[in-house]
């Protein structure tokens, strides 16, 4: 593995934002100040490829990459644009008991206010 690609790995799996590729290029160039974009899309995408991290697809927005590969979804903050983890354990077996369908794999992707924008807010359930 070359030490670029160490790099970026490091830089997303100590991420706890899931960052986006602009995001590991910045952190990576204060690290190895020779490293390239293209050479973080590339690697980012290898990685994703081999399963060693997640790519994150939100519409309208630049891809996040998630370190947790165990099956989760996720929650996008549209005031702030956090991402979160959420566990599907529950849905999944719900959607199993009533369909009788075997869930293969899961890509949950929910719109929300996270709760520090609730609480930095008066959000009385109106998306602005």
């Amino acid at each position: 593995m070359t030490k670029q690609r160490l790099l970026i790995y490091k830089i997303v799996s100590e991420s706890c934002c899931h960052p986006t590729a602009e995001m590991v290029y910045e952190q990576a160039k204060s690290a190895l100040p020779s490293i390239a974009l293209g050479t973080v899309y590339r690697n980012l995408n290898l990685m994703v490829e081999d399963g060693e991290i997640r790519r994150i697809c939100i519409p309208g927005e630049p891809d996040r990459f998630d370190k947790t590969l165990a099956p989760h979804g996720h929650m996008l903050c549209v005031r702030c644009g956090k991402v979160i983890d959420f566990p599907v354990d529950a849905l999944d077996r719900n959607i199993e008991e009533c369909t009788g369908a075997q869930i293969l794999s899961c890509n949950v992707s929910m719109q929300v206010i996270c709760v520090d924008c609730l609480a930095n807010d008066d959000f009385k359930g109106s998306v602005s």
